[in-house]
């Protein structure tokens, strides 16, 4: 069976725009099966919790509950944004062997490592992802900062 990646980055953009509309960063995810069944989804909730760790992509595996370690490794997380450091050694800890992400122009996260590591990495360049973060970084420029660590 193939991949659905236009049903995995839709469920990311709408928790993406949630979490815009909620007055955070508007990172979603998904965690998907290979045969389409979703396991998790959220959104980066670090603003609307106070969170030092509520990137999208832990709020999607937080979301998604304790699974077996073998659940992973037939799974495809579904992403707005490149990966940050934190989100791709959460993706390497439980063997995610895809990471679809919508965009890499605003961020470049562990993409090299992930792929180093065996991950496949696709990027799906999706101009709604890009457009989500340019509104927010132009709004919220001191918030985004603070998001990637560096203020």
């Amino acid at each position: 069976m193939a991949w659905d990646d236009a049903k995995g980055m839709k469920i990311a953009i709408d928790e993406a725009v949630k979490g815009l509309n909620e007055g955070g960063v508007p990172i979603g995810g998904c965690l998907m099966t290979e045969d389409g069944e979703v396991l998790g989804s959220g959104r980066n909730l670090r603003i609307q919790k106070s969170s030092a760790t509520l990137h999208g992509e832990i709020s999607t595996l937080e979301n998604a509950g304790r699974l077996k370690g073998n659940v992973y490794k037939n799974c495809t997380m579904y992403t707005t944004l490149s990966p940050c450091d934190m989100c791709t050694g959460a993706i390497l800890m439980y063997g995610i062997k895809r990471v679809v992400m919508g965009e890499n122009d605003t961020f470049v996260g562990g993409e090299d490592y992930l792929r180093q590591r065996g991950v496949e990495v696709v990027n799906l360049d999706n101009q709604e992802c890009k457009d989500l973060m340019a509104k927010f970084i132009k709004e919220k420029p001191e918030e985004w900062n603070e998001d990637i660590g560096t203020e």
